[in-house]
């Protein structure tokens, strides 16, 4: 899905998945100029500016792991996706989690704010806030990286056998902000 036909879907989607959520615009969008979104307040980055918006797919990894109690269950391992522009590939997200971009940029970030998913099947939408950088390029500038628009990646029931892994397709916009 291009970047062009993504933001009028994320606008109605947005408007659908988050009835309660701060009317007030993020100031990101409005500084494209674009129709302006209201975000969960979670994950919303007021005071903020757009760096870059971009599509990812790909699959959230999970492994069969004792939990606290003895039993078996499904935990999170990793992301593993292509980013996407326009249709193209500009970079890729892993473990870290890691956003690297082909210019060879890259940041790491920490979950500080999360909403839930549309459907049960969706993961939550994120706010991350950037611990580390790495490169120089386009994503250099980036503090804070939202996860919106999430579709699939969601693994729930239970695992039979330690060591197993699953992998879950799913996609999400990766919005890369900046301190305003």
């Amino acid at each position: 899905m291009s970047i062009k036909f993504a933001v009028p879907c994320l606008t109605l989607l947005i408007a659908m998945a988050a009835p309660a959520a701060a009317a007030e615009p993020e100031p990101a969008e409005a500084a494209r100029g674009q129709l302006k979104l209201s975000l969960p307040e979670a994950i919303r980055a007021p005071g903020e500016q757009l760096v870059t918006v971009l599509n990812a797919e790909g699959a959230q990894v999970y492994e069969c792991k004792a939990a606290a109690d003895g039993k078996l269950a499904w935990t999170f391992r990793e992301p593993i996706a292509t980013l996407l522009s326009e249709g193209k590939t500009v970079g890729r997200h892993y473990a870290g989690p890691n956003w690297e971009a082909a210019d060879g940029s890259a940041v790491v970030g920490k979950a500080i704010g999360n909403a839930p998913g549309t459907t049960a099947a969706d993961i939550p939408w994120l706010k991350l806030e950037v611990t580390a950088h790495r490169g120089s390029g386009m994503l250099t500038p980036v503090t804070t990286v939202q996860r919106i628009s999430t579709h699939g990646g969601k693994l729930d029931g239970a695992c039979d056998k330690a060591g197993e892994f699953r992998s879950v397709p799913y996609s999400a916009v990766y919005v890369f902000l900046k301190k305003g």
